[in-house]
């Protein structure tokens, strides 16, 4: 159970954040930054510049189209950022291997090519890294997009097609499948945070929550400020991909086939739009507080007790860390 939060918000800021193995990344208007616990106990930060502020791009404001560019931008940036929270956990000895395998190469490199200026060489290992690194991170965000797309939309509509009774009735077919999908998300959510990795993840998860929570209320970031705050956080991501399943669920009951495949085609066609509806239903719940912005996080933020949990000091501190570089020095560019 999440802690009472004993301070009020005062605003509500533009920084996001997400949580990483053994690390939290945040993103504000003009800065990003990912903080990790080494496994010899020391703090590692990296920063690098944002452009989340008033020059952002017109994709990024637009109404809709925003839903969906900020989608797949914040889907890149987390799976890259989460593959090198992994690379910083890798055993010493296992670094120490993979430094000698890069110089063994670039010896062999060098012997073959002994005309190669030392600076281009060292540019062109680097170009080759990032290529293959890049490669092989875009490889995963499809493969995790193709799993996604079969379990919550594929599988549903193939489950809920196989009721003879309600083939024909698209309104009641539309509810079933909207239903099967919260079902398999809920399940699948709740199966992964029995994995230990993923409750350490979920903790730090709940860090960055709270930590976010502390900046809101305009407190010093400090630990035992952090601690009182709640972790359960409207404009989280997991409320938006809850509210990403109700959305879908209105959307389809307009959708006028009730052959299986067409379905799926259809879902797929229209899922930019669902997203877009989505994220402007989430940046409503996250500036109103009203009887309906109530109802409409609220699936969101009961799902939060199994995505987040109450984090350690020293998850704590790792949050401060990577929330701190991304706090601009003008507050009109952190307000929502």
């Amino acid at each position: 159970m999440g802690k009472s939060n004993n301070t009020q918000e005062k605003f509500k800021s533009k920084i996001g954040g997400q949580a990483l193995i053994e690390g939290i990344m945040m993103l504000g208007p003009n800065k990003g930054a990912m903080a990790c616990r080494l496994p010899d106990g020391t703090v590692d930060l990296e920063t690098w510049d944002e452009n989340n502020g008033k020059s952002a791009p017109w994709y990024r404001k637009v109404p809709l189209v925003r839903g969906c560019t900020n989608f797949v931008i914040s889907l890149v940036k987390g799976y890259k950022y989460m593959m090198k929270s992994a690379e910083k956990q890798m055993p010493e000895d296992e670094e120490e291997e993979k430094d000698k395998k890069n110089k063994d190469e670039k010896s062999g490199a060098a012997a073959a090519d002994s005309t190669a200026a030392p600076g281009e060489e060292k540019k062109k290992e680097k170009e080759k890294e990032g290529s293959g690194y890049d490669i092989f991170m875009y490889l995963g965000i499809l493969f995790g997009v193709v799993m996604a797309i079969g379990l919550f939309v594929m599988l549903p509509k193939w489950i809920v097609g196989l009721i003879p009774s309600v083939k024909e009735h698209r309104f009641l077919r539309s509810l079933l499948e909207g239903l099967v999908k919260i079902t398999l998300f809920v399940v699948y959510m709740y199966l992964t945070s029995l994995m230990k990795d993923i409750r350490r993840q979920f903790m730090y998860h709940g860090a960055e929550h709270k930590t976010i929570a502390c900046h809101e209320a305009e407190l010093p970031l400090t630990v035992e400020n952090i601690r009182k705050q709640s972790r359960f956080h409207k404009r989280c991501g997991t409320s938006f991909i809850f509210i990403v399943l109700i959305v879908s669920i209105f959307v389809m009951c307009f959708v006028p086939f009730t052959v299986t495949w067409q379905r799926i085609v259809a879902s797929l066609v229209l899922l930019p739009l669902v997203v877009g509806i989505s994220y402007e239903c989430i940046r409503l719940a996250g500036n109103n507080d009203n009887l309906f912005t109530r109802i409409l996080s609220a699936p969101g933020l009961a799902m939060q007790r199994i995505t987040t949990r109450e984090p350690d000091d020293s998850m704590i501190e790792i949050a401060i860390a990577a929330m701190t570089p991304c706090i601009p020095s003008d507050k009109e560019e952190d307000k929502w």
